[in-house]
């Protein structure tokens, strides 16, 4: 940052009391890149308004009840926006939250068929109360501490690797096979001929140009300059859905299609909001609900743990010991969202890996939050707007920031195998099983182990011994249901 000496200028005191707050120059930022980065943040998330309410309202309960789509619209983009908003004004981190996808699917699938809904979001309810009391009493920071470095950059390429396989296979660049081997292929039946496939290579080389040339808001206009391009190949080509009343369209868009919207505002539906009890314990019995929320509570846990570590890394906040400012703020209120998507039944709240997109804007500050939760508020009344973006276009933005996360790889010391190892395990598990949490748990268990037989075992945190047994009680919770249940 330059100054002069001639014709000084003075901001204004609204300025400087939002530069301060924000620590905007401080973090090596402007307001406009926090407000692209917000923009872009938001364009990156808002596919999880569509995408929760099919997720969760397509799956009907125990009872053969299921969640309204338009309420569950609502309430995901509420209790994003609040949250998103709260995160940024105690943390000061520019990371959005909003419904974890992993947590969603596994009430959809492994938990309704028990409870009522209302049943499994009080058990969300619990989970997200456990995380706060987790973070508030410092064992979560202290667990989080004790995680080696070596270990947090591989968290960071892990989640890099994730997420740029989620645009991938999002843009249906990568698709599976449908045979078991190979399991994956590229596009459909090995080639790359689908229109919707072919935006998400324009919109790729596009931010891939932009960025090499360094041009500011390069992801803002690469989304922006593509979703016209989609929308005018939509137009044209009237591709449609991947999914219609006929069958599947391999060569459709994968959930938003580029049109625009007959109507643009839509009144939100909050009748969700409080529509949770805790029955689940008289339902199934103590054992098998506490079974339930102990992993919801792994899942959450360590899902935010480890996208903390990678996003902090990406931005530029950590220090040496791979530590950030107001940790245990961001813990807190990580654990809050887990609370607030229970209590709206849009399920747990997390911070979504999906705010690379921002941070790679140029995003360093909460005041990025800031705008992309007034933008999800919005999304409420707009609703049809948000599915204007589709998801091939995001699905580029994230491929060009896994790029970027992976370039952390150069900082792992690769010459000690037994350091090699379980950073290598940690890197590959989380794209290759889809979950941030399954990587870290292998990368915890075979870094005690290893190291231990290597003769490093009093370089070991204790805490991260009991962490690695968590883990492996976690990886077998299935044959522990099974006799819990028997």
């Amino acid at each position: 940052m330059t100054t002069t000496t001639s014709s000084p200028r003075t901001a204004s005191p609204g300025r400087n009391r939002l530069d301060s707050f924000f620590k905007i120059t401080e973090r090596g930022s402007t307001v406009g890149r926090e407000i692209r980065g917000g923009l872009v943040t938001f364009m990156t998330m808002a596919y999880i308004v569509i995408l929760n309410p099919l997720i969760l309202g397509g799956t009907e309960d125990v009872a053969g009840t299921a969640l309204d789509g338009q309420q569950l619209a609502a309430v995901t983009g509420l209790t994003a926006g609040v949250m998103t908003i709260l995160f940024g004004l105690v943390a000061n981190l520019p990371f959005g939250l909003a419904a974890g996808l992993g947590i969603n699917s596994f009430l959809a699938v492994s938990v309704v068929g028990q409870v009522t809904w209302a049943e499994a979001m009080g058990l969300v309810v619990i989970n997200g109360l456990i995380i706060v009391l987790l973070s508030a009493t410092r064992l979560r920071e202290l667990i989080f501490k004790a995680v080696p470095a070596q270990l947090k950059i591989a968290i960071t390429v892990g989640i890099g690797l994730f997420i740029a396989f989620i645009g991938l296979v999002d843009a249906g660049f990568v698709r599976a096979s449908g045979a078991a081997s190979p399991p994956v292929q590229l596009g459909e039946g090995g080639s790359v001929t689908s229109i919707p496939t072919l935006v998400f290579i324009v919109a790729l080389l596009i931010m891939g140009v932009l960025m090499a040339r360094k041009v500011k808001g390069a992801l803002l206009i690469g989304i922006l300059a593509a979703t016209v391009i989609a929308i005018i190949a939509e137009a044209i080509f009237k591709i449609g859905p991947s999914f219609t009343a006929d069958g599947p369209n391999p060569a459709g868009w994968n959930l938003n299609v580029p049109t625009l919207p007959e109507a643009i505002v839509a009144v939100p539906d909050l009748g969700l909001i409080g529509a949770f009890d805790f029955g689940a314990f008289e339902r199934i019995g103590w054992l098998a609900a506490i079974m339930l929320v102990f992993t919801l509570v792994f899942t959450n846990f360590f899902d935010a743990v480890g996208t903390l570590t990678g996003l902090t890394k990406e931005a530029g906040l950590q220090d040496d010991k791979g530590n950030f400012p107001r940790l245990k703020s961001a813990l807190i209120v990580e654990g809050i969202g887990a609370v607030a998507g229970g209590a709206t039944s849009s399920s747990s709240n997390t911070i979504f890996i999906d705010s690379a997109a921002g941070v790679g804007e140029g995003a360093r500050t909460g005041f990025a939050n800031v705008i992309t939760g007034v933008l999800f508020l919005l999304a409420m009344f707009f609703t049809p707007l948000t599915q204007v973006v589709p998801l091939e276009v995001a699905g580029a933005a994230l491929v060009i920031v896994g790029v970027l996360m992976v370039a952390q790889i150069r900082l792992i010391d690769w010459t000690e195998f037994s350091v090699g190892l379980p950073v290598f395990l940690t890197v590959v598990v989380m794209p290759l099983t889809y979950s941030i949490a399954n990587g870290i748990g292998v990368g915890f268990i075979s870094w005690v182990i290893v190291r231990s037989f290597a003769g490093k075992a009093k370089q070991i945190s204790p805490l991260l011994w009991v962490v690695a047994a968590g883990f492996l009680i976690y990886f077998a919770r299935g044959p522990i249901e099974a006799l819990i249940g028997g």
